[in-house]
């Protein structure tokens, strides 16, 4: 089974049906839950994504939905360790140099799925749009 990290703004398409991006979302929890693949995110992307979308869901709507995706995501907790080493790292974003120490804590992770590439430069994992990482797992 392959192991995907998700970035935030992978959670926020799927949650909002950002069009035409959700589509791309969806497959990946789709195949998740059909035990094809392994999602994970960090904690930080729960705290993001929630911060994004509570002006447009109700508290309840939007924790609901939060709590029904963790059934098909690992959520890598940030911790002082992740953040250190982040502050320290020669990547330029501080948050998606969380989101890339978060990613390779885990043993066998196979990619990083992200629409801000540009931010991911340097990472020492693979780095996909929604659309390349959905066609690699289609062959």
């Amino acid at each position: 089974m392959k192991n995907i990290f998700v970035d935030t703004n992978i959670l926020v398409d799927l949650i909002a049906d950002r069009k035409p991006h959700s589509k791309y979302a969806i497959d990946l929890f789709s195949r998740a839950e059909n035990k094809k693949i392994k999602l994970y995110t960090s904690s930080h992307s729960v705290a993001t994504t929630h911060y994004l979308l509570k002006k447009y869901l109700s508290e309840k709507e939007l924790r609901n939905i939060l709590y029904s995706l963790t059934e098909y995501l690992t959520i890598i907790p940030v911790d002082a360790e992740k953040i250190k080493k982040s502050l320290r790292s020669k990547h330029k974003d501080f948050e998606d140099s969380l989101q890339i120490f978060c990613a390779v804590s885990i043993e066998k992770m196979e990619c990083i799925v992200t629409r801000n590439i540009k931010d991911y430069k340097d990472c020492e994992l693979p780095v996909y749009l929604p659309d390349e990482i959905i066609d690699r797992l289609q062959k």
